[in-house]
């Protein structure tokens, strides 16, 4: 399986995918961190992909979705964009209903 079929793969049977550097538990900058606290005040359900652990991934995924920066957060298939969009969609109620709609909030 190339790099862009395991990209295509996890965005695609994932709900909500959070590239990010480090892990939920353990980010490793300060946007990865910050992006992962508004996801758990959603009480979202997401899978993470920590990109430090894939450079290959890395890499192909700056091209897939032609967004330079990480963490990058696919809600639904589509790339929804950096900390500061989400941050922003979040104190505007709207990052909720877009985890809502595709079943990407903890019951």
């Amino acid at each position: 399986m190339s790099v862009i079929e395991r990209i295509k793969d996890q965005i695609g049977n994932n709900p909500v995918v959070l590239y990010m550097k480090g892990s939920p538990d353990f980010p490793q900058c300060g946007f990865s961190g910050q992006t992962v606290q508004v996801l758990e005040a959603c009480h979202a359900k997401y899978k993470h992909v920590n990109i430090f652990e894939d450079p290959e991934l890395r890499e192909a995924l700056k091209e897939y979705s032609n967004w330079p920066t990480y963490p990058q957060l696919y809600i639904g298939g589509e790339l929804v964009g950096g900390c500061d969009i989400v941050t922003d969609l979040y104190q505007k109620g709207e990052l909720a209903k877009m985890l809502a709609a595709v079943g990407g909030v903890e019951e």
